[in-house]
């Protein structure tokens, strides 16, 4: 019996900070774009350029690692579902004792 604490999901996370659709769904399709860009539009103007960059800069954008999320990617959902659901929340802590609704204790060696 052991208590797991909150942050041990980074454990299963690509170098602690990526999801397997951040580097292939995401990062590796942006850089592969990217070289059939250069290979395919003519040009060594500066439009040019940020046109032909603009899928990797786009994916590393947002995988790149921010504070207290995985990524730029989850932060955006995380902030999309803020302001757009319901913001009800329901919590129920690493506590000794939890008193519920009902005004009932249980006591968290009960409940495993």
């Amino acid at each position: 019996m052991y208590i797991i604490p909150a942050n041990s999901k980074k454990s299963q996370l690509i170098f602690n900070v990526f999801r397997p659709i951040d580097l292939f769904g995401i990062l590796l399709p942006g850089a592969l774009l990217t070289v059939v860009f250069l290979f395919v539009f003519p040009g060594d103007s500066i439009s040019a350029i940020v046109i032909k960059l603009a899928p990797v800069s786009l994916a590393l954008f947002l995988v790149m690692p921010i504070p207290f999320y995985h990524n730029v990617l989850v932060y955006l959902r995380e902030l999309y579902l803020y302001f757009s659901s319901q913001r009800r929340y329901y919590w129920r802590g690493w506590c000794a004792s939890y008193v519920g609704s009902d005004g009932n204790t249980e006591q968290a060696e009960s409940k495993r």
